[in-house]
């Protein structure tokens, strides 16, 4: 039996419950994807760290990274980094489930940033722009980094509301 105090569910919980799931299921998709179809996403890894399709400014190139080695095993990282994500987003929405709002907050938030940075930092910061991702018109994933980079910061917020019973306390 478990002695983690429990709280009433609110529609605030409710809404943290969902959203993280949401985000859960995402990225769970997501690695899935890139697990049972390594090789689609592999090439836009590659293309994009080769800077193949970009402009290809004398000033820039030097950044490209051509080796198929490091390539591969920058999405490995990459796959790794989504699947454990989506790992403790699952957690957090379980402890959601059980009523354990302060641990479904702390791991929601922790795999909530584990998301952004990785499409923040990871893709829109260093693909987009170190990599000058926003050149290529066939290897260009800004939008769609923006959007998860988004979603999840609003599940950040809605994750990180006071309860009422935090309300009222303070």
């Amino acid at each position: 039996m478990s002695t983690t105090p429990r709280t009433p569910r609110s529609a605030l919980s409710l809404g943290a419950t969902l959203l993280t799931a949401t985000v859960a299921l995402y990225m769970a998709l997501v690695a899935f994807g890139n697990i049972t179809d390594f090789g689609t996403n592999q090439q836009f890894v590659r293309h994009v760290l080769a800077m193949d399709t970009t402009f290809k400014d004398d000033d820039l190139m030097w950044r490209a990274i051509t080796s198929k080695g490091l390539q591969d095993a920058a999405y490995i990282v990459i796959i790794v980094w989504e699947t454990l994500a989506a790992l403790v987003l699952v957690y957090g929405t379980w402890l959601w489930a059980r009523h354990d709002q302060d641990r479904a907050r702390r791991f929601s938030t922790y795999g909530l940033l584990m998301v952004m940075l990785l499409f923040g930092a990871g893709f829109i910061a260093i693909g987009g722009e170190w990599f000058s991702m926003w050149q290529s018109g066939d290897w260009n994933g800004l939008d769609a980094a923006l959007r998860v980079f988004l979603l999840s910061g609003v599940v950040l917020v809605v994750v990180n509301l006071p309860s009422r019973t935090e309300r009222s306390a303070a």
